[in-house]
């Protein structure tokens, strides 16, 4: 019988402590730790200090399960006088069905760029990802999978939404596999080897494009149902454009950096399982799409290592030990040579488990170090690791803890009763997180990269029925919970913390005292009160 993940992640932690330090003398968390200072001349004297209970509470919990923590959530953990109730908080938010959730719309995001659905129902590729991870999937398995889907099997055809949703355009693809799973942007060298990095060359962007060079969509690439086929034959030709005798060069399919993968010699006549007839999908006797998926993910691959090891880093961390993520060439090296390796060995040898991955490196003090610098403090810069970073909620993040900070969520819970699932939960709060999702987001095709603020989203905030119909008083919300408090300290606590995931200083304690006596309306003063909170630079950052 299958471990639940809370079973799991708990059987892992129990092992850990009785196997004692990991070969090389320290966990990997103490490993990251170590060479993260080693990268730092001053480390000791210049890192910040380890983040208090509040703000460590609120940021892995945004980075682990999406949301902000809930009032009680923040009390328990609060009230935690154990030395281990950090460990204990991350094992328990990686075993939340929430987490799996969080890391699919992560990926979901990373890999189609918010793209709007094509000839694949989201929904069926939603469900793809959450499910991977729910049933800890390795990653090396996740992305073959994703890489190998030709769309054809209405079971899995979810699956086949990477190539689907960018119509099998060869210059898209070809870019986006380069820069997704091989860490390398390498599109610039479509027509040319790349003018200052000796390490991109034109004949590894069409190496990879080879592999599905003889793909197409059948029955044709408007039908909404098309699937992927492939012809028995054709060669992956280019020129250069400085060439002036435009000498056409050849390659077969490569991955860069690893050999080519050659063609067997069939025999004349046996080039097809099925062969090309009017209204046929044509099934070569052999497929160079099929040898696609491995090439990439095998363990022997280092680009894929280090880049699927520098995504997961800069999911918790903000940013790449390699950053920008798509940029690993000689003019860009890693912040941190060593622990990239590391990360990428140590992830390959557990077998690509993400959540064992996440667990690590949210273990370390690294990741664990305040946003506030330390007094005095010099020489900062964000791939030094030093101070926790400033990074912007997602767009799904930020519905989701608008939704549980003014107690929709809450509500909903209520009113589900005895049908409380996650599943039907979700049902309830994804259309609520639709629209955030649309105003946050970045325009579809584009990597979501950089905080960009706008004036839609300053116009959805201020004045949109979103937020307001989240904020106003429903029974088991904020407003209504903080209606039936009577003393304004004890309002204001439960204000705070369940916004901000913390208590108010002794300023904010008074202003909101004061605004309570200000106002006879005591509903219209809470909804205001909960509003500024919820539209605070403090609430849109984990920090």
């Amino acid at each position: 019988m299958r471990l639940s993940q809370r079973a799991r992640l708990f059987a892992l932690a129990i092992a850990a402590i009785l196997a004692g330090p990991a070969a090389g003398g320290d966990s990997l968390s103490e490993r990251i730790d170590t060479l993260i200072a080693a990268g730092h001349r001053d480390y000791a004297t210049n890192a910040a200090p380890i983040a208090s209970d509040d703000e460590f509470l609120r940021r892995v919990t945004l980075d682990l399960i999406g949301r902000v923590p809930t009032a009680t959530e923040a009390r328990t953990f609060f009230a935690d006088r154990s030395p281990f109730k950090r460990v204990r908080l991350i094992d328990a938010l990686l075993a939340n069905p929430e987490s799996s959730r969080r890391l699919a719309q992560y990926l979901d995001v990373a890999l189609l760029d918010r793209r709007r659905d094509n000839k694949v129902a989201r929904p069926a590729w939603e469900e793809f990802l959450r499910s991977s991870f729910e049933r800890d999937k390795p990653y090396e398995v996740l992305v073959r999978e994703i890489l190998s889907a030709d769309g054809a099997d209405p079971a899995t055809r979810g699956t086949a939404k990477f190539f689907m949703d960018r119509d099998l355009d060869p210059q898209v693809v070809t870019r986006d596999i380069g820069r997704l799973f091989l860490g390398r942007n390498i599109q610039c060298s479509q027509c040319h080897d790349h003018p200052q990095w000796d390490d991109y060359k034109q004949a590894e962007y069409y190496g990879i494009q080879a592999f599905f060079n003889r793909t197409f969509l059948f029955p044709n690439a408007q039908a909404p149902n098309a699937v992927i086929a492939e012809k028995a034959d054709g060669e992956m030709s280019f020129t250069n454009v400085f060439d002036k005798a435009k000498v056409q060069k050849t390659t077969g399919p490569r991955v860069p950096g690893q050999p080519v993968v050659a063609d067997p010699k069939l025999e004349k006549g046996k080039e097809y399982m099925v062969a090309p007839a009017k209204d046929v999908k044509p099934v070569p006797a052999y497929s160079r799409f099929a040898r696609l998926a491995t090439a990439i993910t095998t363990g022997d691959n280092p680009a894929f290592r280090r880049t699927a090891a520098n995504r997961w880093w800069s999911f918790l961390m903000g940013r790449g030990l390699v950053h920008p993520l798509d940029q690993d060439h000689s003019g860009n090296p890693p912040s941190h040579p060593a622990l990239l390796d590391l990360l990428g060995d140590e992830f390959a040898a557990h077998k690509f488990d993400v959540k064992w991955l996440v667990r690590e490196i949210a273990l370390s003090q690294t990741y664990q170090r305040s946003s506030a610098a330390a007094p005095g403090a010099k020489d900062l810069g964000a791939s030094k690791f030093a101070v926790a970073p400033l990074k912007p909620l997602s767009p799904e993040q930020f519905a989701y803890s608008l939704m549980q900070a003014t107690g929709l969520t809450d509500a909903e819970r209520a009113a589900l009763g005895d049908g409380l699932t996650d599943a039907a939960l979700q049902a309830k709060l994804a259309p609520v997180a639709a629209p955030f999702q649309n105003v946050f987001g970045t325009r579809p095709g584009e990597p979501e990269e950089k905080f960009v603020s706008t004036l839609d989203q300053t116009l959805f905030l201020k004045h949109g029925g979103t937020i307001r119909n989240m904020i106003a008083p429903r029974p088991g919300n904020l407003v209504d919970r903080t209606l039936k408090i009577a003393e304004p300290d004890a309002i204001a606590d439960e204000l705070f913390i369940s916004v901000l995931t913390r208590h108010p200083t002794a300023e904010e304690r008074k202003d909101i005292v004061e605004a309570l006596k200000a106002v006879p309306d005591r509903r219209t003063a809470l909804a205001e009160i909960v509003w500024a909170l919820v539209a605070s630079a403090e609430f849109r950052f984990n920090h």
